[in-house]
């Protein structure tokens, strides 16, 4: 049987996979039409390229209005803080995400209690939410994760009958549906990530999106130094920050925009391939399909490494299927209370009461034993890369007792923690 790449044997796959971001000659237009303008900034607010593309975004997701801002993190604090959650008030997130969910409640004044996940979803279950709900309760913050949509219909019923705010982190869901309505347009508003992983990019940025106008008007307050909002009509004021997009930002997320359907569906249809051929491998195990999702965003391609007994660890087995030239992590996301970057202390944030964390099982099996990560841009190509991509894993599979024995020698072969990663590696994939 052919030798891992991880033990000295040759790879599965040398060349590059497609690259990431993509762009094209409008955005060259585009960025040349700012710069020469010479309105590069955020102000005046909202500004010309910020102010058309928040609509469209909005509207390409079945909401009325859009916001443009800094980042990800700040839409979902200025959702929060535009929904009415405040000092002390308990926000349900999942414990399986990353940590700028959970800190963006703490920024927001309100406390994160930590939830399990679904087990063939990964995203917030809705048990495990009813069963965390207290009398300080104020909203279900539920995350989209990877490749799939938290269970939307039982958690709005749910926030429905206990009188909760719903907020959908949509980091990884863009342009995705569910039981056909849009990412974000779901609950009472929905926050949008462009940092450079994302399925749209302008490097950084942000949107919020809503259908409350009260909503719409409190986050341009918020995000403008506490400016009145364009329409004004509920005259609300707040103190506020410069949470505001650059127009360059703005011009670049255009055309990201208009290529997001056609990447998605190229996403989608070698997802399907992958799925097919992973599920002919054992030891692994494709999540299952989620009918629900009549519009798949795949931010990552994840699979369950699912090989029984007397095995080696999941991050031996992400280390093999990387060393084979397909980029694989294990540790992509910790259970947040347990993560080296969430340590919040009463100093910094008095709402916060130690042992506040709980346990999620789910999560904690996710996150360091089963769950395996594939970059969304290894389903940019073709065929021929989908069968790269099945043929490592499977040689991996194939050679979990060789690696099992070569074990002790690889101790220092894991996944990094996010604390431990100084920033993304420049890997050429």
């Amino acid at each position: 049987m052919t030798q891992l790449a991880l033990l000295g044997g040759e790879k599965t796959r040398s060349r590059p996979f497609s690259p990431w971001p993509q762009y094209g000659e409008t955005d060259r237009e585009r960025l040349l039409e700012v710069l020469e303008s010479r309105n590069w900034g955020g102000y005046p607010f909202p500004n010309r390229w910020a102010d058309e593309f928040g609509e469209r975004f909005a509207a390409h997701h079945g909401a009325r209005y859009g916001c443009a801002l800094a980042n990800g993190t700040i839409a979902i604090v200025a959702a929060l803080k535009a929904a009415g959650i405040g000092f002390g008030d308990e926000v349900i997130v999942p414990a399986y995400t990353w940590e700028g969910t959970a800190t963006a409640v703490l920024d927001a004044g309100a406390v994160p209690v930590f939830a399990d996940i679904d087990p063939d979803t990964y995203c917030l279950d809705a048990g495990s939410a009813s069963n965390a709900i207290t009398p300080r309760t104020r909203a279900l913050l539920p995350v989209h994760l990877a490749m799939r949509f938290a269970e939307m219909d039982r958690l709005v019923e749910l926030a429905a009958g206990h009188d909760l705010i719903v907020i959908e982190d949509c980091a990884h869901a863009h342009g995705g549906e569910y039981q056909g309505r849009g990412a974000g347009s779901i609950g009472d508003l929905g926050c949008f990530s462009f940092q450079s992983s994302k399925l749209m990019t302008a490097g950084e940025g942000g949107v919020a999106i809503t259908s409350r106008l009260e909503y719409f008007e409190l986050l341009q307050t918020l995000v403008n130094c506490g400016r009145a909002s364009v329409s004004d009509r509920f005259k609300q004021r707040r103190v506020g920050s410069n949470y505001r997009i650059t127009e360059f930002q703005a011009a670049l997320l255009m055309g990201q925009l208009e290529r997001l359907p056609g990447l998605g569906e190229r996403r989608a249809r070698n997802a399907a391939a992958l799925g097919r051929a992973l599920a002919e491998i054992p030891g692994v195990r494709p999540l299952p399909p989620q009918p629900a999702a009549t519009r798949e965003a795949i931010y990552c391609y994840v699979f369950q490494y699912r090989p029984g007994e007397h095995r080696p660890a999941r991050d031996l087995v992400a280390a093999a299927i990387e060393a084979e030239g397909v980029p694989c992590d294990g540790r992509f996301y910790e259970p947040v209370y347990r993560s080296d970057l969430f340590r919040p202390t009463p100093e910094e944030y008095p709402q916060w009461k130690a042992g506040h964390t709980g346990h999620c099982p789910v999560a904690e099996r996710a996150a360091y034993q089963e769950a395996l990560w594939l970059p969304q841009f290894v389903l940019l190509g073709d065929e021929r890369d989908v069968e790269d991509i099945a043929r490592a894993v499977e040689k991996v599979a194939s050679n979990l007792e060789a690696l099992a024995k070569a074990s002790p020698a690889l101790a220092g072969v894991k996944s990094m923690s996010r604390a431990e990663r100084p920033g993304i590696e420049k890997r050429n994939y």
